[in-house]
């Protein structure tokens, strides 16, 4: 069989569906016809590396579904300056076990607006101070030859106001125009704006921006600069296609689609969610399938579980391969402010009752701020009240109430509602900042035992586990953005600094913070990678404690249990486990348990393996 006629075999099995979903959208035969020959040229474009990749993930479809990922996220130019450094840096994310590493963004923006790089202005361009896309291809490369799968975001939903469409638009060229959501009167945008929430309702209000020299109102869901794109028009989706399916060719193994419950704009609603978008992304994954099969969609949706859930779609008709564990990062700082467990339990049951097709990223922290959407009418039974409880948190993690140990600042906080988000890096908010600073060697013990009893705690999560840069030897807040003028306003980048190689050269250390920290991590990645029962099919459930300061998780898959066993609180405790049937052995410690009572020290973590 010659090789192109494996896209189109790939193409005739999905093309009914292919086409009737595109004709549902757009009703526009030429169109997708043209997207059809371009898919073809974008498949012939693949290099025959890519294309080996390809075939053998189609023999594995489930390959990612194992338990051998470990993913670490970092911004080029704080990591290792350029893509060229990064290169250089693969030998140490080898040794961290990393082998997912997450591109924050990095193609063109313009300085000073780029919103950490989510306006982009040329999708087939990368940061000059960064690299170029030669430059990108052959990190992926030098990835691929290390078993280093590569991760980058499609920022889909927007562009930059300096993108050459916006830039004709702007011109009042009506072809360019079409390709977002233009008003010369406020009429049809104060429409909208009836219905459709703020995503920065203090830096940056309203949904609309007025252009004095176009006279026009433009959309602008997140920042002024960022302009939406409107996919009602099948050219944005045929082009914005073709730039997602060129960054393929570059050897990006998944695409984190940024925004993507936006996407889809309709009058008198919320503008989020809506059919057409899961119309949209099932497209995109089809298309996917026929081009770069080995490539997989990472969907970012920062919403609660049951508006999370539809992005997978069904077994029968996928979406996004893997979307973000959002809801449950939040719930576990929660869990670490009240010390009481119950919310994530029951967040955590919710998950396992999922089938086990859909995969989760699983972190403590990212880039981006933490936002307390949390379950209040669960919390409200157990005394929680929403206002006052947000509260409660944004105080504790910047260290004003509760005994809290955690460094940080708020952002977006709202004077009127008294609403905000966090911002801050998992070492700073484990009370490693302030134990550091104060000299105080008992704190930091406890800061570090917390950092690691957090991690266990997330490896034992079905998914893949993910890193934020810096975490691996505790990096704490960086508050020296404030010195920056086009990033003081943004005190995300608080939780963005650079990394501090210096402080890496500890990780042997085992008298260092660093090396403490890496030594642990190591351990808990060791173990995830070769206990078999960590893979994502694992039957998962939560296990009654007798305790609310302490998280039981139970594991089974062929024939091998364990029983994580994690305390969120600062005070030694005792854990009542009537699961206990036999001899277990801790695979941390090595000590074996037989009582169904079991003391966890302050901050302690137990994987206890059952003896067979």
């Amino acid at each position: 069989m010659k090789k192109n006629n494996s896209f189109h075999l790939r193409l005739q099995q999905r093309h009914d569906e292919l086409r009737w979903l595109y004709m549902e959208l757009y009703d526009n035969d030429s169109m997708f016809a043209e997207l059809c020959s371009k898919m073809y040229e974008f498949f012939k474009e693949r290099n025959h590396t890519l294309k080996a990749i390809d075939a053998v993930r189609e023999t594995e479809p489930d390959w990612y579904k194992k338990n051998d990922l470990l993913g670490m996220m970092f911004y080029i130019d704080n990591f290792a300056a350029t893509i060229k450094g990064v290169e250089s840096k693969l030998d140490y994310i080898e040794r961290c076990s990393v082998n997912y590493i997450h591109l924050m963004p990095f193609l063109e923006t313009p300085k000073g607006r780029s919103d950490g790089g989510y306006a982009v202005s040329d999708f087939r361009k990368v940061q000059p101070q960064l690299g170029t896309m030669e430059d990108l291809e052959h990190l992926t490369s030098s990835c691929h030859s290390k078993g280093i799968h590569v991760c980058m975001d499609f920022v889909m939903n927007h562009t930059s106001e300096e993108h050459e469409w916006a830039k004709k638009a702007r011109q009042g060229d009506g072809e360019y125009m079409s390709r977002y959501f233009f008003f010369d009167n406020d009429t049809i945008p104060s429409e909208y704006e009836k219905t459709v929430p703020q995503v920065f309702p203090t830096t940056a209000p309203g949904n609309f921006t007025w252009l004095d020299d176009a006279k026009h109102f433009v959309m602008t869901s997140f920042y002024p600069y960022q302009w939406d794109l409107n996919y009602k028009n099948p050219r944005v989706f045929n082009e914005m296609i073709y730039n997602f399916l060129y960054l393929a060719n570059k050897g990006i193994d998944i695409i984190r689609l940024d925004a993507v419950p936006y996407i889809w704009k309709e009058l008198h609603t919320k503008c989020r969610n809506l059919p057409q978008v899961h119309t949209i992304v099932r497209l995109m994954r089809m298309i996917s399938e026929i081009v770069c099969p080995s490539v997989l969609l990472l969907g970012e949706v920062v919403m609660e579980p049951e508006k999370v859930v539809p992005y997978f779609g069904t077994v029968e008709k996928p979406e996004c391969h893997m979307l973000y564990n959002v809801t449950t990062m939040a719930a576990t700082w929660h869990t670490v402010a009240t010390r009481d467990v119950r919310l994530l339990k029951q967040q955590l049951d919710i998950l396992h009752s999922l089938p086990k097709e859909y995969i989760f990223l699983n972190y403590l922290r990212c880039h981006d701020d933490i936002g307390w959407g949390l379950d209040y009418a669960f919390l409200q039974k157990q005394g929680f009240a929403e206002v006052s409880h947000k509260q409660y948190l944004n105080d504790y993690f910047q260290g004003y109430a509760g005994e809290s140990t955690s460094r940080g600042e708020l952002y977006n906080a709202d004077p009127v509602t008294k609403d905000a988000r966090f911002c801050g890096t998992t070492a700073s908010m484990c009370g490693i900042e302030k134990a550091g600073f104060e000299q105080n060697d008992a704190a930091m013990e406890r800061a570090i035992g917390l950092d690691l009893m957090l991690h266990a705690y997330m490896f034992m999560q079905s998914g893949i586990p993910v890193l934020y840069s810096g975490d691996e030897i505790g990096q704490v807040n960086d508050y020296s953005y404030k010195e920056q003028p086009e990033k003081a306003a943004d005190s995300r980048y608080i939780h963005r600094g650079p990394m501090n190689w210096e402080l890496s050269k500890n990780i042997s250390n085992l008298n260092t913070v660093e090396g403490k920290l890496f030594h642990g991590l190591e351990n808990l990645e060791q173990i995830r990678q070769t206990e078999k029962v960590f893979v994502s099919n694992a039957d998962t459930w939560t296990i009654e404690t007798g305790d609310f300061s302490i998280l039981g998780i139970g594991r089974f898959f062929d024939g091998q249990k364990i029983i994580g066993l994690f305390n969120f609180s600062e005070f030694d405790k005792t854990a009542r486990i009537n699961e206990i049937d036999g001899v277990y052995v801790d695979l941390i410690s090595g000590e074996t348990k037989t009582s169904i009572e079991i003391s966890i020290p302050a901050y302690g973590y137990y994987y206890l393996k059952k003896e067979s």
